[in-house]
C-alpha cells in the first residue's frame, strides 16, 4: 500500500515548480499523467544534458511519472486532456499546471466538466504577470546579502531556491483542496504565486521587520553566518570545511576539538562580549577565525572530519558534485533514499527517491522517468475507455503519439 495510492493527478507543466510538485506526489505512490506536446515541450531537451542527448533535468523531474504525447493545438486533442482532467472518480479531477489557466484550460471550461474539480494553478506574480526564479530572487534582497565581503555588486543562487519552495507549497496546497473536498465534496481553485512563496520567506524569517524596525540591508558576509558563529576554512590538502556553532553545546565542542579554549577570556576581555552567546560569537567572529584557522591549516580534511566527529563538532565538507558523488556517503546506495536505476535513453543514474519514509509503509523506492509518450496508449484505454480503432485513428492523425513515435 502506498501512501497516495489511487490519488490521480494531471499535470501539465514547465520549468521546475509545477514538475516538482507533481514528483513529489508521484513519489509518494499517486498517479501522476504528465500531458506534452509531441515531440515535447520547452524543457524537454534543457541542460543539463547526458552526453548522448536526452535531459538529465526532464528525466530528473518527471520520475514515476506516466506520459502521454497529444497535440494540444488541436481540437481533438484538447478534449483528450480535457476528458482527462474532469474523469469521474472520488480521487480524480485534479490537475497541476503552471500553463495560463484561460481558455480550454481555464478553471470556469473545466468546471463546467466537473465541477467538484481541484485546480491547482502556479503563476508567476501574484497578478498574473510574467516571473522565474531568476527574476524574482533579485527582488528578494536576497542577492544584496550573498557574495563576497564587502561586495557592492548582487549575487545571484545557484539554486532554483523559489522554484523548490513553489513546487512543495503546491503540493501541499493540492493535498489540503482534496482533503476539503473529501469533507465538504466542493471542488477548489488553487492559486500559488512564485513570488508570494519567495516574499512570505522574507518576511517568515525576520528580514523585512528587520529592514522595517533597524532601517538597515544586511550587508553579504561571504560564508559567513549571519547572527552566530559559522565559516569556512582551509585544510592542509586544499579542501574546505563549514564550522558552524549557533547553540551552546555547538559552540563548547567546537572550542574541545580545535583546543581554542583557553585563549576565548583574552578575546572576551578585548572585544567586551560574552562567548556564551550566540549574538556575541558572531561579533566577535574574526578573533574566533584566527584562532581556528591554524588548526585547520595543520591538518587535512580526513584528520579535521576524525577530530570534528569525535567531539561531536557541527561540521560540514565543502564538495563539488562530482566529490559529492565519490565521497559522502549520504548520496550513496549507503542512504536508503539511493539506488541505481536503469533510465532509458541515458543509462544506470544514481536516483533518489522520496526524502520521506513512513514508519509503517517505508519508503517508495525510486522509479526511472518515462519516455515521451510511453503510457499514450495504456492512457488512452484504461482511463478514457477508447478502443483500439479509435487510438489507432487518433495516430494516423497525429492527434497523439507514443515513445516509438
Amino acid at each position: 500500500m502506498k501512501i497516495l495510492e489511487g490519488l490521480r493527478v494531471v499535470e501539465g507543466s514547465a520549468f521546475v515548480a509545477a514538475p516538482l510538485g507533481g514528483m513529489t506526489l508521484a513519489q509518494l505512490g499517486a498517479d501522476v499523467i504528465r500531458f506534452d506536446a509531441i515531440g515535447g515541450g520547452i524543457d524537454h531537451h534543457r541542460w543539463p544534458c547526458a552526453p548522448e542527448g536526452p535531459s538529465l533535468f526532464w528525466a530528473g523531474m518527471n520520475k514515476g511519472k506516466r506520459s502521454l504525447a497529444v497535440d494540444v493545438t488541436s481540437p481533438e486533442g484538447q478534449e483528450i486532456v480535457t476528458a482527462l482532467i474532469t474523469a469521474p472518480g472520488d480521487e480524480t479531477g485534479i490537475f497541476l499546471s503552471n500553463f495560463p489557466a484561460t481558455s480550454w484550460l481555464s478553471d470556469e471550461a473545466l468546471r463546467c466538466r466537473r465541477p467538484d474539480l481541484i485546480y491547482v494553478n502556479i503563476i508567476g506574480n501574484p497578478d498574473g504577470s510574467t516571473a522565474v526564479d531568476y527574476t524574482v530572487n533579485p527582488a528578494t534582497g536576497f542577492a544584496y546579502a550573498t557574495g563576497p565581503s564587502g561586495g557592492v555588486l548582487p549575487t545571484n543562487h545557484v539554486l532554483p531556491a523559489w522554484d523548490i519552495a513553489t513546487g512543495l507549497t503546491a503540493a501541499t496546497g493540492l493535498l489540503a483542496a482534496e482533503r476539503h473536498r473529501r469533507r465538504t465534496g466542493e471542488g477548489e481553485f488553487v492559486s500559488v504565486s512564485l513570488a508570494d512563496v519567495a516574499f512570505a520567506t522574507v518576511g517568515n524569517l525576520g528580514y523585512l521587520a528587520q529592514a522595517q524596525l533597524t532601517d538597515e540591508d544586511r550587508p553579504p558576509l561571504g560564508n559567513d553566518m549571519y547572527g552566530a558563529f559559522g565559516r569556512d576554512f582551509a585544510t592542509a590538502d586544499g579542501r574546505r570545511v563549514m564550522v558552524v556553532a549557533i547553540s551552546l553545546k555547538q559552540w563548547r565542542c567546537l572550542c574541545r576539538a580545535t583546543e581554542i579554549t583557553e585563549h576565548l577570556a583574552g578575546i572576551e576581555r578585548a572585544l567586551g562580549v560574552d562567548l556564551d552567546l550566540e549574538g556575541d560569537r558572531f561579533r566577535a567572529r574574526d578573533a574566533i577565525a584566527a584562532l581556528i584557522a591554524p588548526w585547520c591549516r595543520r591538518r587535512t580534511l580526513s584528520e579535521v572530519a576524525e577530530t570534528f566527529d569525535r567531539h561531536g563538532v557541527c561540521w560540514g565538507a565543502y564538495r563539488t558534485f562530482r566529490q559529492l558523488l565519490e565521497e559522502d556517503w549520504r548520496c550513496s546506495d549507503a542512504n536508503p533514499m539511493f539506488t541505481e536505476i536503469e533510465q532509458t535513453g541515458i543509462g544506470i543514474v544514481r536516483t533518489p527517491a522520496s526524502p520521506l519514509s513512513f514508519r509503517s509503509l517505508g519508503r517508495e523506492p525510486a522509479l526511472p522517468a518515462p519516455l515521451l509518450g510511453t503510457h499514450t496508449e495504456e492512457i488512452l484505454a484504461e482511463e478514457l475507455g477508447l478502443s483500439d480503432a479509435e487510438i489507432a485513428r487518433l495516430h494516423d492523425r497525429r492527434v497523439v503519439a507514443s515513445a516509438s513515435q
